[in-house]
């Protein structure tokens, strides 16, 4: 390997060192803002004076035990040691679908794979059972009210905390059961794709 050449992972490096350039002069702030001697954050964390001095001074490097005490002595997270990125925003942001008198929630940003929705239906929307068949898997979980499932031979009412899942070129329809509105999650996938969770029914104990 020539001089002007780097390792590979040099690059990958290059961001950590940067954080870890911070770590000492972060310390030294938060012990100074808490009108704490090196000598007292010594005696408290069982580290020595030294140390402490060159982790601050960033010629120490450092690690897991070192900042766990120090983090614990002053009351702070690990991450505000380090100086870990904020959290995104979790909020999702997605346009509701309306038509027929249903209301539908995009879960999932991405394309492709299984769609995740919430789905509120209200009553006449949905019009008369009408059975229709596509490919792909689909599962549900009721929230409130009563839905109405129509798959093949089979016309079931669920309750909210009931689920049912199915193979969507079965025949199938679905909307709420009575006069109130129905709120029920869907998750659709590609044919062949299942889900972990099953609604199976209690075994009866004599």
């Amino acid at each position: 390997m020539s001089d002007d050449e780097a390792p590979d992972e040099a690059p990958d490096q290059a961001p950590l060192d940067a954080v870890l350039h911070e770590v000492g002069p972060r310390l030294r702030r938060l012990r100074k803002d808490r009108g704490a001697t090196l000598t007292e954050l010594s005696a408290a964390t069982g580290i020595s004076v030294s140390t402490l001095s060159r982790l601050e001074s960033g010629r120490r490097r450092p690690t897991l035990e070192l900042l766990l005490p120090l983090a614990r002595v002053h009351r702070v997270p690990l991450d505000e040691l380090v100086g870990a990125p904020p959290v995104g925003d979790p909020r999702v942001r997605a346009e509701p679908i309306v038509r027929h008198g249903r209301t539908m929630l995009p879960l999932t940003g991405r394309r492709g794979g299984t769609q995740a929705y919430k789905i509120i239906q209200h009553p006449g929307g949905a019009g008369a059972p009408d059975p229709r068949t596509h490919e792909g898997y689909e599962w549900l979980y009721v929230l409130s009210g009563r839905l109405r499932l129509v798959l093949g031979e089979h016309d079931l009412i669920l309750e909210p905390g009931e689920a049912a899942e199915f193979d969507t070129r079965v025949p199938h329809w679905f909307g709420p059961a009575g006069e109130r509105p129905v709120e029920f999650l869907s998750l659709f996938g590609p044919q062949g794709e299942r889900m972990h969770v099953r609604a199976r029914p209690r075994p009866r104990t004599s």
